[in-house]
């Protein structure tokens, strides 16, 4: 008896795990055909000169000793560092913000949750193409708006090699700031009340609660938006692209318009893919520093 009840126990422990691979076995298929495989091929492809055309061929560490003297490499690089630098800290600090303004009581919160979370959802061609059009240097709406209040000479904006990439980080930030204000959201309405009365028990201030009570619940939180930033801030590409194409000059070129000028413009799929590569470790290493960072500060808290 006991071996026909381990029997059965063991069919039944086998059809749920058929059941939950069937669940998982279709996205896992499309995880190894369209990123595993490529990124596989990618890290063989960087040590190879390959054009598309005409076969491979090895060429060691050649893709990336290449790249020391490459000044448009090394421009990318600094310009992605640029971006991420200003764009990850100001877009935390709004949507905490936001977020903590619209968990209090004021009239129209719904209305003012969906618009803030609007334009993170919109499509990133209109979103350009409309803030291209507002950043006009010499009818755009900002800069109407700007000579109104006594700035004569107004920046130029994407026409400017000065202004172009602080015109793709607002915009950057104004995107994304509503996703992350939802997730801030989520993470205020979990925190206890009784956390905020005994608080104000024992006397403490507004700012005070934020300081010792908020902050310190938020931390998971707030490690999610500062990794998923970062990340997206290395791999920008779309935005740049229509906004700019990577100019004036090279003034907004990223790693990823590198990368794609290299592969597609100039068929050198050899350094596309060593650029990757580096992309890759840079990313990989500064998300092993955040986890790091991130459980040091916890064990602080």
């Amino acid at each position: 008896m006991k071996g026909i009840k381990i029997k059965k126990r063991l069919s039944l422990n086998a059809k749920n795990t058929l059941i939950g691979l069937s669940f998982i076995l279709p996205n896992f298929i499309g995880f190894c055909i369209f990123i595993m495989v490529p990124v596989v091929f990618s890290f063989g492809l960087s040590f190879m000169e390959w054009d598309g055309f005409t076969p491979m061929t090895f060429v060691g560490l050649k893709n990336f000793t290449d790249l020391i003297n490459d000044s448009t490499f090394k421009i990318s690089f600094i310009n992605t560092i640029y971006f991420a630098v200003f764009t990850v800290p100001t877009t935390v600090v709004i949507s905490l913000g936001l977020a903590v303004l619209l968990n209090s009581k004021i009239k129209g919160l719904n209305f003012f949750r969906s618009a803030l979370f609007f334009p993170y959802v919109a499509s990133i061609v209109a979103v350009a193409v409309v803030w291209n059009m507002l950043f006009q240097k010499d009818f755009g709406p900002i800069n109407s708006f700007l000579r109104f209040i006594g700035i004569v000479n107004p920046p130029k904006w994407v026409a400017s090699s000065d202004w172009a990439m602080p015109a793709v980080i607002i915009v950057s930030i104004w995107k994304g700031m509503g996703y992350y204000m939802v997730i801030y959201l989520a993470a205020l309405q979990g925190i206890p009340k009784s956390l905020y009365e005994a608080a104000q028990i024992d006397g403490a201030s507004s700012w005070q609660k934020f300081r010792y009570v908020t902050r310190p619940m938020l931390t998971p939180a707030t490690f999610f938006v500062v990794m998923m930033l970062t990340i997206s801030c290395f791999k920008v590409f779309d935005l740049v692209y229509i906004m700019t194409e990577g100019g004036p000059g090279r003034s907004t070129t990223m790693l990823v318009n590198y990368i794609y000028d290299k592969a597609f413009l100039s068929w050198n799929y050899g350094s596309a893919s060593a650029i990757s590569i580096v992309l890759f470790i840079v990313v990989a290493t500064i998300s092993i520093i955040q986890f790091r960072v991130e459980k040091k500060w916890v064990s602080y808290m």
